[in-house]
């Protein structure tokens, strides 16, 4: 009988990591807040020219990840846990947007999962409300590639891709507002700091998920951030694709178990690799050959040997970081189903969703 082929391979040093380090620790109930889903015959025949404002590693790890894989990859990473995912589109590329929201809705709908539109912010406010309502959405995700063009990588803001009257439409619903922030200083960039503490205080009802801990990736990333985060109510923050613990554990003492949240970036934390910074920059160390030639990208280094073998998937060096920075403040088995589970559910809950 023919036997149909594994998404990716689960290997024993997988196997091992999981079972000593994690699946005693990880609740049995999920929601991964944070995943993209999209499918091969909804991108442009030809790819885009990369956009040099974007990092383009995390293209590496998968060409397609429709949520046939996205289900699939939790029963392969998580065994024995039942996972709900937040879903949303990859970047808009070719000007496939309606396509790749309309598959969106598609699989919400079909899989009974919570959703968010990736809105652009060339839409009226009008438009934007008439798109998320008709699509069933809870919300919307948005990137900073869709800011407009002639605006430079270095000077992006939130404002130029959640414009205020996008972020008016959201407070009034009540819906979530999935947050990439722009700019190389990343979470200490006093603009992205002025105008997170802004969106705070001026609009009440939305929920604002500052992914990636606002791309502290590294310990310099963080600068004063969060002295300047403490004085925030509402802000909430997902930790996906990123390993390190000292900056969850500064998130958990500024902001608390009940405003952080667990999320994958999935597909990109299939990557089988581990993260080491420096100097303030972080490199990824990856098995040799495994991604193509990545001689030219600042972010990706290869290891070869007994090292290589180590290697284990970016969504497990992701919870286990977070696991250290659990242990090391002590919170409790109710704070950490909240982290992986409970907040989310009062977030989608509040929105709108089930």
């Amino acid at each position: 009988m023919k036997t149909t082929p594994s998404l990716f391979e689960v290997k024993d040093v997988d196997r091992q990591f999981y079972a000593k380090r994690l699946a005693a620790f990880l609740p049995e109930r999920i929601i991964d807040i944070h995943t993209h889903v999209w499918r091969a015959e909804d991108q442009p025949p030809e790819p885009p020219v990369q956009d040099s404002r974007l990092v383009s590693w995390p293209a590496r790890v998968a060409a397609v990840n429709p949520i046939e894989d996205l289900m699939e990859t939790y029963r392969l990473m998580l065994p024995g846990k039942t996972v709900t995912p937040l879903i949303f589109s990859g970047l808009p590329q070719g000007g496939n947007l309606p396509r790749i929201n309309a598959y969106v809705a598609r699989c919400a709908r079909t899989h009974h999962v919570p959703a968010l539109i990736f809105s652009d912010p060339s839409w009226s406010a009008e438009e934007l409300e008439r798109r998320v309502k008709a699509g069933g959405f809870l919300g919307a995700k948005s990137y900073l590639a869709l800011a407009p063009s002639y605006i430079p990588g270095k000077e992006i803001r939130i404002t130029d891709f959640f414009p205020p009257h996008q972020l008016e439409v959201h407070d009034r619903n009540g819906w979530i507002v999935m947050l990439h922030i722009p700019r190389d200083g990343r979470l200490k960039d006093p603009v992205n700091l002025a105008q997170l503490v802004d969106i705070d205080k001026a609009y009440r009802r939305l929920k604002l998920i500052v992914a990636h801990v606002g791309r502290a990736y590294c310990d310099e990333d963080a600068g004063n951030a969060f002295d300047v985060l403490s004085a925030t109510r509402r802000l909430v923050f997902d930790f996906c694709a990123n390993t390190n613990a000292h900056i969850f554990e500064m998130a958990l003492r500024t902001v608390g178990p009940r405003r952080l949240l667990f999320g994958t970036d999935l597909p990109i934390t299939r990557m089988r690799m581990c993260r080491i910074t420096h100097d303030g920059h972080y490199v990824n160390r990856v098995p040799r050959g495994l991604y193509g030639d990545v001689s030219g990208d600042k972010n990706m280094e290869e290891v070869s040997g007994p090292e290589a073998d180590r290697l284990t998937f970016f969504m497990y060096e992701e919870i286990d970081a977070f696991r250290r920075a659990a242990e090391r403040l002590k919170l409790t088995r109710r704070d950490v189903a909240n982290v992986f589970a409970g907040n989310a559910a009062r977030i989608i809950r509040a929105a709108g969703g089930r």
